[in-house]
Parts: structure tokens; C-alpha cells; sequence
């Protein structure tokens, strides 16, 4: 692919973001709080996205482990 195209069509998404949160019409110091602000949710949001899916995947691999345990592990679980 080549650079240039791809360079071309991330200022178009980035246009048409401007256009579909008007920030084309905003002043240059009200744009930076605006994409800061936007930037600091995103990374928050991916960071907590990390941090469950991590949690999580860690359960369920428990959870896996403990159903495939050895036989005789079961049934002295079913015992108690």
C-alpha cells in the first residue's frame, strides 16, 4: 500500500472527525482540552479494558483448571 494514499485517508477520517464533533469550529486552545480530553478517556478506557480482560482471562483459566483437575482430586471434592 502505498504511504502517501494511507496518509491521504487518515486526513480524511481526521476531517471527518472534525466535521462530525464540529471542532473545525472550535479555537486552537479549546481543540487541545477538547483532544486531550478525548485522548485521556480513550487511554483510560483501553487501560481498563486491559486490566478486565487480563482479570478475567485469569479466572476462566482457573475455572478450566480446576474442571480438568485429576479424577481423584474430584473425588475428594465431592467427598468433603
Amino acid at each position: 500500500m502505498d504511504v502517501r494514499s494511507t496518509l491521504s485517508y487518515l486526513y480524511w477520517l481526521f476531517c471527518q472527525f472534525e466535521l462530525i464533533t464540529c471542532s473545525y469550529l472550535m479555537e486552537p486552545w479549546e481543540k487541545v482540552l477538547f483532544y486531550s480530553f478525548n485522548l485521556a478517556t480513550l487511554g483510560l478506557l483501553l487501560y481498563t479494558t486491559y486490566v478486565c480482560v487480563a482479570f478475567q482471562a485469569s479466572s476462566a483459566f482457573q475455572l478450566l483448571c480446576s474442571f480438568l483437575g485429576t479424577p481423584r482430586e474430584n473425588a475428594l471434592a465431592v467427598v468433603k
